[in-house]
């Protein structure tokens, strides 16, 4: 009896390293960190019409991926050199999508107060790059973000180049031409 019981703490051991293995194989997908070098992951956000789109839509293209939201005084203050890098290149092949992840208009909820009205937003900055909604943010679990403005730099090929946490200058000469490296290959 006393060998039986010596060998239950490592059986009970073993058990809960199976269950952890287990768990993790499960969410295998989840675990996979958004870091640069990897491949971006799939979303699916919204344009102003209410049109599906996903990363596939833009496939072979250069993005820059911009999670934000009308409510985020950086966001607000980062649009126009967004707006200025896309007037500077202008290449067909180069695409900003700006997912807000703002709930729908008129919806009030303690993390996102206003519901912003994204149409009247991207008017009212003279905003011309792709405006997207993900009003569930399930784009913001997918991309591991911490918070907004978080922006994501994807090269061509799907991978991703650059991960940028908080606002940032798009117009400025180091991302300009980091964009124009991208798409000259």
């Amino acid at each position: 009896m006393n060998k039986k019981r010596a060998w239950l703490p490592y059986g009970l051991l073993a058990l809960a390293v199976g269950v952890v293995v287990l768990l993790a194989w499960a969410n295998r997908d989840r675990l996979n960190p958004v870091v640069p070098g990897s491949s971006f992951p799939d979303f699916v956000a919204y344009d102003l019409n209410g049109e599906t789109a996903t990363k596939s839509d833009f496939r072979g293209k250069v993005l820059l991926l911009n999670i934000w939201a009308t409510w985020c005084a950086p966001c607000k203050e980062e649009m126009p050199s967004m707006q200025r890098l896309r007037e500077e290149i202008p290449d067909d092949e180069f695409e900003i999508l700006a997912v807000s992840i703002d709930q729908p208009s008129g919806d009030h909820q303690p993390t996102n107060p206003l519901g912003g009205r994204l149409r009247a937003f991207a008017d009212s900055m003279g905003l011309t790059f792709t405006i997207l909604h993900d009003p569930s943010g399930e784009i913001s679990e997918t991309l591991q973000t911490t918070g907004v403005p978080e922006s994501f730099v994807v090269s061509r090929d799907g991978l991703l180049f650059r991960k940028i946490t908080g606002p940032t200058a798009w117009d400025a000469a180091q991302n300009v031409e980091l964009i124009r490296r991208l798409l000259e290959g």
